[in-house]
């Protein structure tokens, strides 16, 4: 009967490999018995949510029987004039994931193609998958920097979506102003350009490009963001596109009504006006970037330059055997492997402690691994 049924499955389900996300805290704990883990593998905010927001959260919980707002009109409200756009430029979604979902369920029919970088966020090959399309990679060059030629290049008549992250996960490498503005002048006035920002509110290089500010002069492009890294809302998924007025009025109609719940919709609006919580977030994140480097440059590792809140970094040994290592001495990364990256490792940047306690983790176990290897 099983047989059956399945033998329906979409062909393009098939072709789909689950996401795995970082190992929580709690299975670490249990698995292993270890009573004081730290998780520094899915680029969260350390300094913990904004106090405005969880005292919004708080006020909210009486009105839980309640529908939330289906068109999110307060927090488009807030965040078009945080943007300097109009409101008719906002969509929010369940997260930047069903965002980038409902681009390709607005795009994508069967055979079309999306562009993306590789190595890169999963979730755009994920959403083209599900609606039979097909994934174009271009990988980065050397130190995983992106050059904005070969994304032209790999532009066909089938491409409807160029997925560009920056800076990109899980590399921290960025885009520059004039690479994206001569990019732009190149490809086909019927592709969209959608730029991931999700980590902009980290970014301290002065070349970074704003994929905003390309939007306001009227280039073709969509602009993503997200409340899960700086602003320290991920477990409550909220992300928004900036875009033109048409194009959010198409992606629109594959938005589920009621996407984004209550409590998000007010933490999100108080999260926005928080500025001590962002400047702090800012701080802790921009001194940890530079003791990370540090410890790194004293193990004589390469890594990368970061503009975000995590930092990829060469082990020179197998990342699987790393991440077990650390994670039986109670410190949570993420190997390279499911990015294709066999000897590296991300590593979120965390509070002080936690990052001085990564790197008396990780002396201990690349010594150990290269004295088993000799």
């Amino acid at each position: 009967m099983t047989d059956t049924i399945t033998k329906h499955v979409r062909p393009s389900l098939q072709q789909i490999k689950p996401y795995i996300p970082g190992k929580p805290i709690a299975d670490v704990q249990r698995e292993l018995g270890l009573a004081d883990v730290i998780k520094l593998a899915s680029n969260e905010n350390p300094v913990g949510p904004s106090p405005r927001a969880q005292a919004a959260i708080q006020a909210a919980l009486a009105d839980l029987h309640r529908y939330p707002d289906g068109g999110q009109l307060e927090l488009k409200k807030e965040l078009a004039t945080y943007h300097g756009v109009s409101e008719d430029m906002l969509l929010i979604g369940n997260g930047s994931d069903e965002v980038i979902s409902f681009f390709c369920a607005t795009f994508v029919e069967p055979g079309d193609e999306i562009v993306v970088p590789t190595p890169s966020f999963s979730e755009y090959t994920f959403a083209s998958t599900v609606m039979a399309g097909k994934t174009v990679e271009v990988p980065l060059r050397e130190g995983f920097e992106y050059d904005l030629n070969d994304f032209a290049d790999a532009i066909t008549e089938r491409t409807r979506i160029v997925f560009l992250c920056s800076p990109n996960n899980p590399t921290g490498t960025y885009i520059r102003q004039a690479d994206l503005e001569s990019f732009l002048q190149r490809i086909p006035a019927d592709v969209l350009v959608v730029i991931d920002e999700a980590y902009n509110e980290y970014v301290e290089a002065p070349d970074y490009a704003q994929g905003l500010d390309l939007l306001k002069k009227g280039h073709n492009v969509a602009v993503m963001r997200t409340f899960s890294k700086l602003f320290a809302l991920a477990a409550l998924r909220i992300g928004y596109t900036i875009a033109k007025p048409e194009i959010v009025s198409f992606v629109n109609r594959v938005r589920e009504p009621f996407n984004v719940n209550h409590l998000a919709q007010v933490a999100a609006i108080a999260a926005l006006h928080d500025e001590e919580h962002i400047q702090l977030s800012r701080r802790v994140n921009s001194e940890g970037k530079r003791a990370l480097y540090a410890g790194f440059d004293r193990l004589g590792l390469r890594y990368i330059p970061t503009e975000t809140n995590f930092v990829l970094v060469d082990t020179g040994v197998d990342s699987k055997e790393v991440f077990q290592s650390l994670l039986r001495k109670g410190v949570i990364i993420r190997d390279g492997a499911f990015f294709g990256l066999p000897t590296w490792i991300r590593v979120s940047i965390g509070l002080p402690e936690e990052n001085e306690r990564f790197l008396q983790a990780l002396e201990t176990t690349l010594h150990r691994l290269r004295t088993t290897a000799r």
